[in-house]
């Protein structure tokens, strides 16, 4: 196995460990309804955070709620084509928003087009780390000195700890 793909591996798992360590949410959702049933800001905040877990990972930056007015939640999309198809998928996330809240809070969902909405929303979501430059293989010397190492957990610790440095350090030559 090359070391790009033990690194891209143990990228992987820890950030499958990472959320998996995380509250689910959309289990806080239902509680968070019922503690906000006079205040409407926050009430529409959940409302929101539902349409975010009901739309999925693959929607979330082509449709971004906007507002809850009365039952109906107001989502802004880039275009017509995002609007028609996601209209036509409607009732479905009517369902799950309101299966994710406990109760019924969404009737209607108006799907807007606003694309400077959606690229806002869009500038502020982090590039996953898949996509950056992976590191590349390090220095022989490197290798040499952790295959001396006789604990594998140490062994990894000290790949990972050079793996940063050496990130650190080409991200401070590429930006100076």
């Amino acid at each position: 196995m090359l070391y790009s793909e033990r690194f891209s591996a143990r990228v992987q798992i820890e950030e499958q460990r990472r959320i998996e360590s995380m509250i689910d949410l959309s289990l806080l959702l239902p509680r968070l309804l019922n503690a906000t049933e006079s205040n409407p800001e926050l009430a529409e905040t959940v409302a929101k955070l539902a349409w975010t877990r009901a739309a999925g990972e693959g929607l979330r930056n082509h449709a971004v709620s906007f507002r809850l007015y009365g039952s109906t939640l107001i989502v802004s999309v880039a275009d017509a084509i995002w609007q028609k198809q996601l209209r036509q998928m409607s009732t479905e996330f009517i369902f799950r928003i309101n299966k994710l809240l406990g109760r019924s809070v969404v009737a209607d969902i108006e799907f807007r087009i606003d694309p400077a909405a959606v690229d806002q929303v869009r500038s502020r979501i982090p590039t996953p780390r898949s996509s950056r430059q992976e590191t590349p293989a390090p220095i022989p010397e490197l290798l040499s000195a952790a295959s001396s190492i006789t604990d594998p957990d140490l062994r990894e610790r000290f790949l990972r700890a050079a793996e940063n440095c050496i990130e650190r350090r080409e991200s401070r030559t590429q930006a100076g």
